[in-house]
């Protein structure tokens, strides 16, 4: 499975737009997953079709939402393999100040690839 580097317009745009909606009620459940010490990696599962990684966390109908959004973090991404144990190292460099942005997991059909989206100013 290929993975694109860059995220193209097509997703920017159309993740961008869900993002919004939601962007506060993901910084809070980071914050939360960090604060009750679930994980220091939260990550936000954003998916055209249901998948079975991390927890439901709002479905795109109940919020009218184009992206299903599941969460998880980093340990269940080992677990299940989506994130290698000798890559770990490289993730936790890779992954962004969790209070400035927020890890999406993009899944959509064969595209599947990590961003961070900073969350918006007040």
């Amino acid at each position: 499975m290929e993975n694109d580097p860059e995220l193209n317009g097509k997703y920017l745009g159309t993740i961008s737009k869900d993002f919004v909606v939601v962007a506060e009620t993901l910084k809070e459940a980071s914050y939360q997953v960090r604060k009750r010490k679930i994980s220091e990696y939260p990550i936000f599962v954003f998916s055209r079709t249901q998948v079975p990684v991390g927890s439901i966390f709002l479905a795109k109908e109940e919020v009218a939402l184009d992206w299903h959004i599941n969460a998880s973090y980093l340990e269940d991404f080992v677990q299940r393999q989506l994130v290698v144990e000798d890559k770990v190292e490289e993730f936790k460099a890779a992954y962004k100040d969790p209070d400035e942005f927020c890890c999406l997991f993009v899944v959509d059909g064969e595209f599947q690839n990590f961003v961070f989206i900073p969350y918006p100013e007040d």
